[in-house]
């Protein structure tokens, strides 16, 4: 039997997100830009809640095109509100759409996402080596840096806390405990 972080349920949907997503390093906007969304409701709320709705947020959201969601207009963020299918948190979803307008100025400046929040690591993931779920803090320095910045540039919903669950699971800060077996893998 594999060891996995402790903080993973017997639910496959929770074991599968473990093993194939969390902490992988993302490279992309696009994906960054789903992780930041999803880390966004997730904000106050399980996890497992947002991973069993993360379909219906692919959905809801025109599969998390930031430069779709960055148009939306009163009448799509009141049909979100009325989606039984996501979290229908009004500041959360009004967030959404700044988030997606702010996601693109950063990319006009940085030539992408990517680039702009891997610059804080100088690209090179953080081997944390916890041993254990006692060890891994809900903020650090690094999260609390980011936000700031994020806050700075419009981004809303971003608190450190919020950004140290986006860089652990993008794999900017490889937090899987080290006796789990993704730990070495990641």
């Amino acid at each position: 039997m594999k060891t996995r972080c402790g903080w993973v349920s017997n639910e496959e949907i929770y074991i599968k997100y473990h093993d194939e997503e969390w902490g992988v390093p993302v490279r992309d906007d696009a994906t960054q830009f789903e992780f930041l969304i999803l880390e966004t409701f997730q904000a106050g709320l399980s996890w497992i809640t947002i991973l069993r709705k993360r379909e219906n947020f692919r959905k809801a959201l025109d599969n998390f095109d930031y430069k779709k969601i960055a148009q939306y207009n009163e009448d799509k963020i009141q049909s979100l509100l009325e989606n039984e299918g996501i979290i229908r948190n009004k500041l959360k979803v009004r967030a959404t759409v700044t988030n997606a307008q702010a996601f693109m100025k950063i990319q006009e400046e940085f030539g992408s996402f990517t680039d702009y929040i891997w610059g804080f690591v100088n690209h090179q993931p953080v081997n944390a080596k916890r041993k254990n779920l006692k060890e891994v803090p809900p903020t650090t320095e690094l999260s609390d840096k980011i936000s700031k910045d994020l806050k700075k540039r419009g981004f809303k919903f971003v608190g450190s806390t919020v950004i140290y669950a986006h860089l652990q699971a993008t794999g900017i800060v490889n937090d899987h405990v080290t006796d789990c077996f993704r730990h070495a893998e990641v």
